[in-house]
């Protein structure tokens, strides 16, 4: 069974509220949370490669998760990130051969009972292991092409181009 390789970059998946006092913070990846209770018949490896909003990221940012994907020897790649800039990384990803690449986030931090983070990666999960190479985002229940959809801020979803 191959590695399905998992970096983390932040967004809205991994915040966590700290108190009262204080807003909502990229916190460490809850992807390990999320995925740890579950009997999970396949074999992955976290990376956390940085912990940003996506609103905040710069072009160095995924500058360095390019090469990340591209220097990992395993084919298969999901990628935890922020839903507001998560197409613009996606695309910056997009020549890199050889590799099926998942991008996938939430619309509310991952360790909210309600939260759509634990939907959205089993979707990611399902994609990197049946799509052909290529860079997809996993959203909403759909596994869109990543030239081929965009954030609907208005409605707080994703949907096709």
């Amino acid at each position: 069974m191959s590695l399905i390789r998992i970096f983390t970059v932040g967004g809205t998946i991994d915040k966590i509220y700290f108190d009262a006092k204080s807003s909502y913070e990229v916190g460490p990846p809850n992807i390990t949370e999320v995925l740890s209770g579950l009997s999970l018949n396949l074999d992955y490896g976290v990376v956390s490669l940085m912990k940003k909003d996506s609103l905040e990221m710069t072009d160095a940012d995924r500058e360095a998760i390019r090469q990340a994907v591209s220097e990992t020897i395993e084919d298969m790649i999901v990628i935890t990130h922020g839903t507001d800039t998560m197409t613009n990384t996606a695309n910056l990803l997009s020549d890199i051969p050889g590799k099926t690449i998942v991008l996938t986030g939430a619309l509310s931090p991952a360790l909210f009972k309600n939260s759509d983070a634990m939907f959205n990666i089993g979707a990611a999960f399902t994609a990197v292991q049946t799509k052909p190479a290529g860079v997809y985002i996993a959203m909403n229940g759909v596994i869109f092409d990543h030239d081929r959809v965009r954030k609907d801020v208005e409605n707080n979803k994703f949907v096709a181009l």
